[in-house]
C-alpha cells in the first residue's frame, strides 16, 4: 500500500492514546509472519531448483528415443526394398508361364474357331448347292457369327481365302433364291407341290443375308407383279380417265387371288403394303399423263368419278395398313355454320377437338417428306390419303367452274322467290334466302371437302367470298332510292325516300339478314380453316365480305331514317305555314306536332321489336342527329313570328321534345337511351333558346342572342331580326351594335393585369378586370334568362297561367309537359 494508506491504517489500528498498549503484542505479530512468508521464499526456490535439472534429463531422455525410432524405420525400409526385389525374382518365372498359357489358350480357341470356320463353309457350299435353303439359313447365321470373331485377322491370307469363298457363296444363294423367285407367279406353284415351301425357306436365307438383298428381292417382286398392270393400262382402250375404277379393281382382285401365295413372306416385309404403295406410285404417274394430254377441259363428272373412286381406294388402303388419319368429324364441323352461338363449353371442345387433329394431319405430312420411313411398315407415317388423289388437283378448275354457277343460278332463285316478308310469330326475324344461301353453300362445302383439301377447296372458298358479295349486293339495291335531309346531304343520296310501314319491315329484315350473314361468314371461313390444308389457312378470311355486310346494316339503318325524314317533310311544311305572325293566343299544341308524335308511334314499335338493340340504337342516334337540327333550321323558314306564336311554338317545341324523348319507350328498348336523352335534350334546348331570343324585348334581344346562343352567326341574327318583324332601318341600328360587341360572349382568360371590363356588359367596371369580367358576364346571363323566361312581357305572363293551370289537369296537350 501506499504511505497514505499506510498512515491511514496505523490511525485506524491506533485511533487514541489508550490503544498504543497493543503495539508490541502486533509487532511481535508481524514479525512471525515474516519469518513465515521468508521460509516459504526460501522451499519455493529450492523446489525451483530441481525441477529445472529434472526437466533436461527428460528432454534429453526424449531425443535419444526419436533417434533410436528413426533408425528402426530407415532399417525396416531397407528390409522392404530387399523383399521387393526377392519376390520379383521368384515371381519372373511364374510370369513368363502365364503369357505363355494365355497365348496358347487364344491360340488353341482361334484354331478351334477356325477349324469349324472352314468346315461351315464347305457344309455352307454343299448345302447352297442343293439348295437346302432351310438349314443355310441356320448355317449362314453360323458362318456370319465365326466371320465375327476374325475381325482383327483379317489380313492373314487363309483368312482373306475364307471370307472370299464365303461371298462367293453368299452371291449363289442370292443368284439361286432370286432364280426361284421369278418361277412365282409363273403357275408353277401350282405344280411344282414344294416350290412354295422351298420359297418360303428362302425367305430365311434372304433374312440372314444384307438387308438391301431383301430391298431388292422385294423391289424386283414388287415391279414384276405391276408389269402387267403398267402394260394393260398403257393400252390405247384403257389408258382412259373414265376406266380409272377398273385400276383398283384390277390391284384388288390380284392381291385377293394371290393372298394364300404371298404368305410365303414374312409378315415383317410387309410385301403387300410395299406393293400397294409401288402401285399408288405407278397409278399416279398414268393418270397424270392421261390428264395432262387432254386435248380439251375433262368432263367434269367424269373427272368427278373417277377422283370418288381413287379417294375410296386410298380410304381402303389407309384403314388396311393403318397410315394417316381421316378427317371423320368435318360433316359435324360444317353442319354448325350458321346454327346459331352454342354453350362456350361445347364451342371449346370443338375448337380443341380439331386443333389437335390438324396437329396430328400436319404431323403425317412432315413424316410422309421421309422417303425411307414411308417404305417401312404400315403405320410408321405413310399416309395412303392423297397419294393418288393429289394429281387431280391442278384439273379441277372445270369442278370450281361449275359450283360457282350453280350457287349463283341458286342465289339468283333464292333472290326471285324472296318474299321480302316473315310471317309473325315466327323465332327468327331473318330473310328465308339468307338461311337457304348457306345452306347450299354447306352442302357445296360438304361436297369439296370429301374430295380434296388444298388448293380447289381454297378456289371454292374464294368462290363463296364472291357469292356472299352478290347476296350482300342484291340485299343493297332492295333498299328503297332516294333520301334528303342532313343524313342524305352527308351520304351523298339524291332525291327522296318514301317509305310505307312494310318497306320499314323489309328495311329491318334486311338489317337482321346482313348482322347473321357477317356473324355465319366468319363461322364459315373458321370451318374451313381447320378443314383446308395447313399451307392455305392464313388466307381464308372473310373480313371483306363482312366489310360488305357492315355496309348493308349502315345503309339499311341510315335509309330508315331518310324515310322518316320523308314523312316529316309534310309536318315541317306544315309548320312554316302557320300564321305564327298573327297569332290571338296560346293553345294546346299544334296539329303538325300531333301528326310528327303519329309518325313516330307508327314506326318506332315496330322498328323496335325487329331491331337488336345495338342497331336500335344506332338508329336512334342518326334520328336525333337529323330531326333536332332540322327542327331548329325549321324555325327560320317560318315568316313572322309574333309574341304570341313564339309562346306557342316554345309550348310545340317542349311537346316535340317529349315526344323524341318518349321513343325508347315506344321500342321497348331503354337500356342504351340515357346517352340518347341527353342528346335530344341538347339539341332541342337550341330551339328553345332560339325562340326565348325571339321572345326577348328589341332593345335586349343581342345580349340574350349571345348569351343564350353564343355560337350563332350575324346572317342568324338578322333572320331572327326579320323574324320578329323588325323594319331596316331598326334592324340596321341593332346589327351595328350587333357586330360592334361581337357574334357571342366569350370567356377571355383571367390575368393579373387590370384591362376595362368587356363592352357587352352596362356595369360600373370593378376595381380590378377580374371581377369586372365575371359581374359582366353573370349580370347578362341573369337578364337574359329573365326575358327569357317573359318576365317583361305581359303575354309570356298569359302563357305561364296557361301551363300553371294545365298541371291540374289530368289530359290535355299541356300535360305532357309535366309528365315525368
Amino acid at each position: 500500500m501506499d504511505k497514505s494508506s499506510a498512515l491511514e491504517y496505523i490511525n485506524q489500528m491506533f485511533p487514541n492514546e489508550a490503544s498504543l498498549s497493543g503495539v508490541e503484542p502486533l509487532m511481535q505479530k508481524i514479525q512471525n509472519e515474516i519469518r513465515t512468508v521468508d521460509a516459504g521464499i526460501l522451499a519455493a526456490v529450492r523446489q525451483q531448483s530441481n525441477s529445472g535439472t529434472k526437466a533436461k534429463e527428460d528432454l534429453a531422455a526424449a531425443t535419444r528415443a526419436v533417434e533410436e525410432l528413426m533408425y528402426k524405420i530407415r532399417e525396416i525400409k531397407t528390409k522392404a526394398v530387399q523383399s521387393e526385389t526377392m519376390v520379383q525374382e521368384i515371381c519372373r518365372d511364374i510370369k513368363k508361364l502365364d503369357f505363355a498359357k494365355k497365348h496358347i489358350t487364344t491360340t488353341i480357341t482361334a484354331l478351334h474357331r477356325l477349324t469349324m470356320l472352314v468346315s461351315a463353309v464347305e457344309q455352307l457350299q454343299v448345302m447352297a448347292s442343293k439348295r437346302q435353303y432351310k438349314e443355310a439359313a441356320a448355317q449362314l447365321e453360323a458362318v456370319n457369327q465365326l466371320c465375327s470373331h476374325f475381325e482383327a485377322y483379317r489380313d492373314i491370307p487363309k483368312i482373306i481365302e475364307l471370307r472370299e469363298k464365303f461371298k462367293n457363296i453368299k452371291q449363289i444363294l442370292k443368284s439361286h433364291v432370286f432364280s426361284d423367285f421369278s418361277s412365282l407367279g409363273t403357275g408353277k406353284e401350282t405344280e411344282e407341290t414344294n416350290l412354295l415351301q422351298q420359297l418360303s425357306d428362302a425367305c430365311l436365307v434372304v433374312d440372314a443375308l444384307e438387308p438391301s438383298v431383301k430391298e431388292e428381292l422385294v423391289n424386283n417382286f414388287c415391279n414384276r407383279e405391276l408389269t402387267s398392270y403398267e402394260q394393260i393400262f398403257e393400252g390405247a382402250e384403257l389408258a382412259k380417265l373414265d376406266k380409272t375404277e377398273r385400276r383398283y379393281a384390277w390391284i384388288k382382285r390380284r392381291m385377293r387371288s394371290n393372298e394364300e401365295i404371298w404368305k410365303i413372306f414374312p409378315s415383317s416385309w410387309h410385301v403387300s403394303y410395299r406393293l400397294c404403295i409401288l402401285f399408288c406410285k405407278k397409278t399416279r404417274k398414268q393418270l397424270e399423263d392421261i390428264l395432262s394430254n387432254l386435248k380439251e377441259k375433262p368432263d367434269v363428272g367424269t373427272l368427278l368419278l373417277a377422283l370418288q373412286r381413287t379417294l375410296e381406294f386410298e380410304d381402303e388402303l389407309a384403314e388396311k395398313f393403318g397410315g394417316g388419319t381421316q378427317n371423320r368429324e368435318i360433316a359435324n364441323e360444317i353442319e354448325e355454320i350458321g346454327r346459331g352461338a352454342n354453350s362456350s363449353n361445347n364451342a371449346s371442345d370443338i375448337r380443341k377437338k380439331y386443333e389437335k387433329r390438324l396437329a396430328a394431319h400436319q404431323g403425317s405430312e412432315s413424316e410422309e417428306k421421309n422417303g425411307t420411313k414411308d417404305l417401312a411398315v404400315p403405320g410408321a407415317g405413310f399416309n395412303f390419303r392423297g397419294i393418288v388423289s393429289s394429281c387431280f388437283e391442278p384439273h379441277l378448275t372445270v369442278y370450281v367452274e361449275l359450283e360457282e354457277k350453280t350457287l349463283m343460278d341458286s342465289l339468283e332463285k333464292l333472290v326471285q322467290e324472296e318474299t321480302w316478308d316473315i310471317e309473325e310469330g315466327g323465332q327468327s326475324s331473318v330473310l328465308s334466302s339468307s338461311m337457304q344461301l348457306f345452306l347450299i353453300i354447306k352442302r357445296s362445302l360438304k361436297r369439296c371437302s370429301a374430295l380434296t383439301k388444298s388448293q380447289t377447296l381454297f378456289n371454292l372458298f374464294k368462290v363463296f367470298q364472291r357469292i356472299l358479295k352478290a347476296y350482300a349486293t342484291k340485299l343493297f339495291a332492295r333498299l328503297p332510292k332516294g333520301g334528303t335531309g342532313i343524313v342524305a346531304a352527308a351520304t351523298g343520296m339524291d332525291g327522296q325516300i318514301k317509305t310505307s310501314d312494310r318497306d320499314e319491315r323489309v328495311i329491318c329484315y334486311i338489317v337482321n339478314s346482313a348482322e347473321y350473314c357477317h356473324k355465319t361468314a366468319g363461322e364459315l371461313a373458321e370451318s374451313v380453316s381447320k378443314i383446308i390444308d395447313h399451307q392455305f389457312a392464313d388466307g381464308v378470311d372473310m373480313s371483306e365480305v363482312q366489310d360488305e355486310f357492315s355496309a348493308v346494316i349502315t345503309k339499311s339503318l341510315v335509309t330508315i331514317v331518310n324515310g322518316l325524314e320523308t314523312k316529316f317533310d309534310i309536318e315541317m311544311a306544315a309548320m312554316t305555314r302557320v300564321p305564327w305572325g298573327t297569332l290571338e293566343s296560346v293553345g294546346d299544341q299544334s296539329e303538325y306536332v300531333n301528326a310528327i308524335n303519329l309518325i313516330l308511334t307508327t314506326s318506332i314499335p315496330t322498328l323496335g321489336s325487329l331491331l337488336s338493340p345495338v342497331y336500335f340504337q344506332f338508329f336512334l342516334d342518326k334520328l336525333a342527329s337529323s330531326l333536332g337540327p332540322r327542327f331548329y333550321s325549321n324555325i327560320f323558314k317560318c315568316k313572322q313570328i309574333s309574341e304570341t306564336g313564339a309562346q306557342q311554338m316554345l309550348l310545340d317545341t317542349q311537346a316535340v321534345k317529349t315526344i323524341l324523348l318518349e321513343i325508347p319507350s315506344l321500342g321497348r328498348q331503354t337500356s342504351s337511351a340515357a346517352s340518347y336523352s341527353k342528346f335530344v335534350s341538347r339539341e332541342m334546348s337550341k330551339a328553345e333558346a332560339l325562340l326565348k331570343v325571339i321572345l326577348s324585348p328589341v332593345d335586349s334581344v343581342a345580349d340574350t342572342y349571345r348569351a343564350l346562343l353564343p355560337e350563332g352567326t350575324p346572317m342568324e341574327f338578322q333572320r331572327i331580326l326579320e323574324l320578329k318583324g323588325l323594319k331596316k332601318a331598326d334592324q340596321q341600328s341593332i346589327l351595328d351594335d350587333f357586330n360592334k360587341h361581337g357574334p357571342g360572349i366569350k370567356q377571355t382568360q383571367i390575368t393579373p393585369t387590370i384591362a376595362p371590363a368587356p363592352p357587352v356588359a352596362p356595369v360600373v367596371p370593378s376595381p380590378t378586370a377580374a371581377l369586372g369580367l365575371v359581374g359582366s358576364r353573370e349580370d347578362v346571363l341573369t337578364r337574359a334568362a329573365a326575358l327569357g323566361r317573359g318576365a317583361a312581357t305581359t303575354g309570356f305572363k298569359r302563357f305561364l297561367a296557361l301551363t300553371e293551370a294545365a298541371k291540374d289537369r289530368k289530359d290535355g296537350p299541356f300535360r305532357k309537359l309535366f309528365n315525368p
